[in-house]
């Protein structure tokens, strides 16, 4: 690990994520984290997700049983339309938290299952795949 990623890992432990509200969150131009990141990704979210970000088919329909399909989490997709605070807690806390209790997904919340570490590992390897250009906008919106 780098000395950014340790510095990283332990400002998080010691602080509540609210502090870093202003701040980048994630890291994906640290080949040793993001290569954490994949890692997770693959044995968390890839049987959704995709083993290459790419999604469920017809993302963007209902399946019969009335569920969103997973979404691609590479630049066709609209994770990138959310700042980097709202990913995680999504991740961490799971869509009804903001969506409703009575909203049906078969997204988890990952409160229990990840660290926030790790939450934050698979999100920096999600953006370290998306194109500069998207990751410029990114980085601008979950700045504000």
């Amino acid at each position: 690990m780098t000395l950014r990623t340790i510095a990283y890992a332990a400002i998080l432990s010691l602080s509540p994520l609210a502090t870093a509200a202003a701040e980048t969150l994630f890291i994906p131009d640290d080949p040793q984290f993001t290569g954490i990141g994949k890692v997770i990704y693959q044995s968390q979210c890839a049987s959704c997700h995709g083993v290459d970000l790419e999604g469920e088919p017809d993302w963007r329909q209902r399946k019969p049983n009335g569920k969103m399909p997973a979404p691609p989490h590479d630049e066709t997709g609209h994770t990138w339309h959310h700042s980097e605070r709202q990913l995680f807690e999504i991740t961490k806390f799971g869509l009804q938290k903001f969506a409703g209790p009575n909203y049906q997904t078969d997204m988890p919340a990952y409160e229990s299952t990840l660290t926030d570490s790790e939450i934050l590992a698979v999100l920096s390897y999600i953006k370290s795949t998306w194109p500069e250009d998207i990751r410029t906008r990114h980085d601008r919106m979950s700045r504000q």
